[in-house]
């Protein structure tokens, strides 16, 4: 990966929708030259997709939660379960399996205070291996979703 690249990716962190022709004059590149490197960062996997960043409160998900979860025991059986459960649960926007304790940190997101409170209790409070949960409520984002530096 070279300079080029990097600027590749940065530009397609600040908008993802470019064109081929319009990223291609934002790197100084023909646009030939831009469509193979594009199709070489996607193929190699630098590039992982394309998305819409939603805003929750535009879907009316106005609540956010960080819980940690601390498991019972951490063998291998337990630990797989435990990820495929989480994967299908919903409102967990990221779950992260972390050294140390608390073993994971999830990102859960809801309408409200009492849509947490059903899903803490109905999902989350009964996922395998779970010993304890922690939530704490964020306040507000001071920085997110930014661009890797480049």
């Amino acid at each position: 990966m070279d300079d080029v690249d990097r600027k590749i990716l940065a530009e397609l962190q600040q908008d993802g929708r470019l064109t081929v022709t319009e990223l291609a004059a934002r790197v100084r590149l023909s646009v030939s030259p831009c469509h193979r490197r594009l199709r070489e960062l996607e193929r190699a996997g630098a590039i992982s997709g394309y998305r819409a960043v939603v805003e929750p409160s535009a879907v009316g998900l106005d609540f956010e939660a960080l819980v940690f979860v601390t498991m019972r025991q951490e063998d291998r059986d337990t630990v797989a379960e435990f990820e495929r459960a989480i994967a299908e649960v919903a409102g967990v926007q990221e779950a992260q399996r972390l050294f140390g304790e608390p073993d994971y940190l999830l990102r859960v997101v809801t309408a409200d205070l009492a849509a947490y409170q059903r899903l803490y209790d109905e999902r989350l409070a009964t996922l395998p291996g779970v010993q304890r949960l922690t939530s704490t409520l964020v306040m507000k984002h001071v920085v997110k979703d930014r661009p890797l530096p480049a």
